[in-house]
């Protein structure tokens, strides 16, 4: 039996460097050798233990490799959508247009964010903004931020810190990420006050709640529905009660709607104007749903209200970097000059059953899958249980998890709907260029 320590034969860090040069080219000198160390200490403490492991020095350069994979990903990776899910929040929901693209890069570097070049004076971040988007939302004013979460601790920190804002038992909302109305009122320092029950608020259940209200607050259910015996309110009835309490009415929109005409698969989805038509004082929305923009926060309405808004600290803390800004600019000039198709979440929606069809046939044929019905759906907290009905391509595969794993990890990434064991791809959500990608990457997948 051997005394040899096993610690003798981890090999030194200084030799395990040596051999480290394509790591250490990729992450540099200091980040690979910690993560060398690292992965020895680790070896260490499992020989220690009396564990079984393999110090070859290959086998802990493998090891490093993978611990600084873990720790620099590196930025987000392109992916193709073939979920048939419009707004992917895991994807960053609303895909931006070309022109919001070529936006963002030409204000990559040096730009006019907050300078007048006519005067060379100093100029003002929301000045190009502010007017687009109470134009866009039919307001007296709006500003900007960095999501909608935000916006709304904005408005209940301007307009109701201290006091007492009205919100329906029914709309007591978790916006994802655990974060709940209550609780993002707390942080505001507004005092929330309950009325009416889960099922059923009426208008009048506003009336007389509270001592020192400062706002009524009424949420739309972008991701939920309450069905059966239920009822609410409609805006204008509350806009009326906030009137006679001579306090503002601030509506949640959710999705950021624009479009006040009806579109066949949104249903009675809200827009910005037309709640701010029935009545409501200050709309808040986001900025990457419907709209089709970056993650942004909308608060649109009344000239006095968004001025205080304005004028809080937190919208100094909030406010949006020159990326998002000149991201928003171009997709709201889009939808001013009436070119929402070349806005990728409406081109999605408003696809014809011919032009998907072609394309579902032309992925089938390429890829011996066969034409579907299928459902798409809105997605992102939009349009809660509309679903889009459109032809769609089944793969009938072997082992349909490890192909869809594979599209996953492929360059770029695929990724596609495993359902009643076979591959699923959906041409709503991949433009149209994607296509002859989509096809190459199955085929790789399918090797």
């Amino acid at each position: 039996m051997s005394d040899r320590n096993p610690l003798a034969s981890l090999p030194r860090i200084d030799d395990l460097l040596a051999r480290a040069g394509e790591m250490t080219e990729a992450h540099g000198r200091p980040m690979t050798t910690e993560a060398l160390r690292r992965t020895v200490a680790e070896a260490r403490a499992a020989l220690r233990a009396g564990r079984d492991v393999d110090t070859d020095a290959q086998t802990l350069l493998e090891s490093a490799r993978a611990d600084l994979a873990a720790r620099r990903p590196g930025p987000p990776r392109p992916v193709l959508n073939a979920t048939g899910v419009v707004v992917h929040t895991n994807l960053g929901r609303a895909p931006l247009s070309a022109p919001a693209r070529e936006a963002m890069i030409d204000a990559s570097g040096y730009c006019d964010l907050e300078l007048d070049l006519g005067t060379g004076e100093r100029g003002s971040r929301g000045a190009r903004l502010a007017p687009l988007l109470a134009d866009a939302c039919g307001a007296q004013a709006g500003i900007a931020v960095n999501n909608a979460a935000g916006a709304l601790v904005l408005s209940l920190a301007a307009l109701a810190v201290g006091r007492e804002v009205l919100v329906s038992r029914g709309e007591l909302v978790e916006i994802g990420g655990s974060f709940r109305l209550p609780e993002i009122m707390a942080a505001s320092g507004a005092r929330l006050v309950e009325v009416g029950t889960t099922n059923r608020t009426r208008a009048e259940d506003y009336l007389d709640a509270g001592d020192d209200v400062a706002m009524i607050l009424s949420v739309h259910p972008s991701n939920y529905r309450i069905e059966g015996f239920s009822e609410a309110p409609a805006l204008g009835a509350l806009a009326e009660v906030a009137a006679r309490r001579g306090v503002p009415l601030a509506y949640d929109a959710g999705s950021g709607m624009l479009q006040t005409e009806a579109h066949r698969w949104l249903g009675d989805e809200p827009s910005i104007p037309g709640a701010l038509a029935a009545g409501a004082d200050v709309v808040i929305a986001s900025g990457d749903k419907l709209l089709g923009g970056p993650q942004a926060g909308l608060l649109a309405g009344r000239s006095d209200l968004v001025a205080r808004c304005r004028a809080h600290p937190l919208a100094r803390a909030l406010r949006l970097d020159k990326l998002r800004i000149a991201a928003l600019v171009a997709t709201l000039e889009a939808h001013l000059a009436e070119r929402r198709s070349e806005i990728p979440v409406w081109a999605m929606l408003d696809a014809s059953h011919d032009a998907l069809l072609e394309r579902a046939e032309h992925l089938a044929r390429s890829l011996d899958g066969q034409v579907v019905q299928g459902m798409s759906v809105v997605g992102g907290g939009s349009a809660p249980g509309r679903e889009m009905p459109g032809p769609v391509v089944r793969l009938d595969v072997a082992a349909p998890d490890e192909v869809a794993r594979r599209l996953r990890t492929g360059a770029p990434a695929l990724l596609a709907r495993v359902e009643d064991g076979a591959v699923w791809l959906d041409p709503r959500t991949l433009a149209p260029s994607e296509d002859e990608t989509v096809v190459s990457l199955v085929r790789i997948a399918l090797a």
